[in-house]
């Protein structure tokens, strides 16, 4: 696995110093009217849960700024059309193999799409992907959004650093320099778009596990690498909120793997459904994860949630929907995460 995981690292690297200097965001000749917008590109070439829930603010701007335009997105793996289910401006969504070289001809079959296809706009949603840099460079559109990392928006937007947040604000600034009006609102949260049959169904399952009408915290206690915690600190954590919150529900969320860091000792729920678990999460007061794409699903169901932060950079993926906030787990232990649960749920306009 360590191996793996360095060769995965260099191929990265030698791909983003191969890549760093292609294209240039062109957007001197626009023409000033959101009107001549309609078919838009979004690039996000990655098959992970977590990457392609931290789309979905930047689809939500783009739907925002040009309601009536259809958009296609150019991703990895399968799990983008259940994420985008219920985004009626999403389009085609052309997805590329999640390994390549087992299906190449699907593989070269996507590319070949977004080549034939003429685009009004094409966005790289990710400035740190050598695959988004090369698909933006590689489709037909007179303009096109490559995402470079702008050190004057860095400095004006303290935010900037989030994955989810910074092709926004490129986005906006790109606009106005093309002459067309932008949006000043709030950045959107990451939003699964659950419907009122899928938030219903979430209750009653919430509902069939703990059968009573408590308020429920739910945990995910796992994660991939280094960013997962042990047995024991889930255990001590568990113990203290517990002791905390009596009059709360503590319960686990299991992952596809059905396994358990607490040992299957609390009630638990299991799916491998993706909109299921979003409304079963959905049900919760609260939920409280490592890292992981299950916490950004957490955050696009809209629950409060709470990121256990060890080795990866908070300001990069933070959750940042309502009461949600990251907690650095070496700097404050299990009494102090505690403290700010509490205060959050107490709190009403946090």
């Amino acid at each position: 696995m360590k191996i793996h995981k360095r060769i995965n690292g260099v191929r990265r690297s030698v791909m983003r110093n191969l890549t760093k200097n292609i294209g240039k965001s062109n957007e001197e000749a626009g023409n000033g009217t959101a009107k001549a917008i309609k078919k838009i590109l979004i690039t996000r070439p990655n098959h992970r849960l977590g990457n392609l829930l931290l789309l979905t603010p930047l689809v939500q701007e783009v739907i925002a700024t040009f309601p009536d335009s259809e958009i296609d997105l150019f991703v990895k793996g399968g799990v983008t059309p259940v994420i985008y289910k219920n985004y009626s401006n999403i389009n085609k969504i052309i997805q590329l193999p999640k390994k390549p070289f087992k299906d190449l001809f699907k593989y070269l079959k996507g590319w070949a799409v977004i080549k034939t296809k003429n685009y009004d706009l094409v966005i790289n949603a990710n400035y740190g992907s050598s695959s988004g840099r090369l698909s933006t460079l590689f489709a037909r559109s007179q303009y096109k959004m490559f995402g470079d990392l702008d050190e004057n928006l860095s400095l004006s937007h303290p935010d900037y650093q989030h994955i989810a947040k910074n092709s926004i604000y490129n986005l906006r600034q790109y606009l106005t320099q093309m002459g067309i009006p932008v949006r000043t609102n709030e950045i959107p949260s990451l939003d699964l778009r659950l419907d009122q049959e899928e938030l219903k169904t979430g209750k009653e399952k919430l509902y069939d596990l703990v059968k009573n009408d408590k308020k429920t915290i739910c945990l995910f206690t796992n994660a991939t690498g280094d960013k997962c915690y042990s047995e024991d600190w889930w255990t001590g954590f568990y113990g203290k909120l517990a002791q905390a919150f009596p009059d709360y529900n503590i319960i686990e969320l299991l992952p596809v793997e059905n396994i358990s860091k607490l040992n299957f000792s609390i009630p638990s729920f299991y799916s491998t459904d993706v909109r299921e678990m979003g409304a079963f999460i959905a049900a919760s007061a609260v939920f409280i994860a490592a890292d992981n794409g299950v916490m950004h699903l957490a955050s696009a169901s809209g629950t409060p949630t709470i990121g256990l932060f060890s080795v990866t950079n908070e300001k990069e993926y933070t959750p940042y929907s309502k009461k949600s906030f990251s907690v650095n787990t070496n700097a404050i232990d299990h009494d102090g995460i505690t403290d700010l649960i509490r205060k959050s749920l107490n709190n009403p306009e946090s």
